[in-house]
């Protein structure tokens, strides 16, 4: 057996801090589903957490009374599935991060995910709205290219919106833009850095090569390794034969998220994540959300960075990306309009 310490330490080098300089309370919405169970593990593990605040509509305090027994300092509390249980959960949060919903199965793509897990997003959305307007809110959900909007427009509604706290979580792209690099190149996946942009999905997923080691890629090997950045899930999704998605890799990849939003906020400098939030890169064409590096800081986005010099090809990706991008918002936008 071997202990919490030990297992925690194979993140810090991703930045995971050894010490909390303050309280911080995490919620996860959807906490007993495939991203939500090992999703809250990794928060028990992270010492900047001091409270973990489980919600599911089926399971949540079975998930919290195990992940209590884990040998950290935080607290974890799950709560029933009622709208008084949602609102404590939801209480003095810090971050919100919600994975709830429907996972894909073989053959579907994140759109056939919408119409279950939009009205899923919408819901949890407005009961954040109401008890944790403050909060830092990190969506999940796919498809994330439509929910954040969807977020978005219900914090419009309910007059809280400040597009500096809300974030798509977009990391498991970069994890897999420098895994995927690795094995190609031989190399440590730590020391490959790929930036990625776009959204989070298929083409909207545009891994810039020409600004890290992977630069020197070139055709079908370049092709290749792009296609594979954008359609990872789908190699996941068919292994398990049905029976999910990409659930572990996710879920460590919104930890890795959250616990550099938490160093930002305890005052760490230069913390830059990429993230899909609303920004003004693109906005002149229509694209409200974007994901590039973002600087995060106590106010939750400080800077917005530019895509950067980018090929001919990227470029051609890039505008392929806006496309479907812009219909995906619109999808989002639509659906709060329609269905409020």
């Amino acid at each position: 057996m071997f202990a919490p310490r030990q297992v925690f330490g194979t993140f810090q080098r991703r930045g995971f801090s050894a010490s909390a300089r303050q309280a911080s309370k995490v919620a996860v919405l959807g906490a007993a589903g495939g991203i939500g169970q090992p999703l809250s593990l990794l928060l028990k593990l992270n010492p900047r957490v001091t409270q973990l605040a489980l919600y599911d509509i089926r399971g949540g305090p079975g998930v919290a009374a195990d992940i209590s027994h884990v040998n950290t300092k935080s607290t974890v509390s799950g709560y029933d599935p009622t709208p008084s249980g949602l609102r404590e959960a939801l209480k003095g949060s810090e971050l919100v991060l919600i994975p709830a919903g429907v996972p894909r199965k073989p053959g579907m793509t994140r759109d056939d995910l919408f119409n279950t897990n939009a009205s899923i997003v919408r819901d949890l959305a407005k009961a954040a709205a109401e008890a944790s307007p403050d909060a830092n809110i990190l969506i999940i959900s796919n498809p994330v290219n439509s929910t954040v909007p969807i977020t978005a427009e219900v914090f419009k509604a309910a007059g809280v919106y400040n597009p500096r706290r809300l974030f798509g979580v977009t990391t498991l792209d970069v994890v897999r833009a420098s895994r995927f690099l690795s094995q190609v190149k031989n190399t440590d996946p730590a020391n490959e850095n790929v930036p990625v942009v776009g959204g989070h999905s298929g083409v909207t997923i545009v891994p810039l090569l020409s600004q890290s080691n992977g630069a020197d890629l070139s055709g079908q090997t370049y092709e290749d390794y792009v296609k594979r950045v954008q359609f990872g899930g789908d190699e996941v999704v068919k292994a398990k034969d049905g029976a999910g998605s990409a659930t572990l890799s996710m879920a460590m990849a919104g930890a890795r998220f959250a616990e550099s939003l938490l160093k930002a906020s305890q005052g760490v400098k230069g913390v830059i994540e990429p993230t899909f939030v609303d920004s003004p890169l693109y906005k002149d064409q229509g694209v409200d959300y974007f994901a590039s590096n973002v600087e995060l800081g106590p106010n939750g986005v400080e800077k917005i960075y530019p895509v950067g010099k980018v090929t001919e090809h990227e470029q051609k990706l890039i505008d392929t990306c806006l496309v479907d991008l812009k219909k995906n918002i619109q999808k989002g936008v639509d659906f709060v309009k329609q269905n409020p």
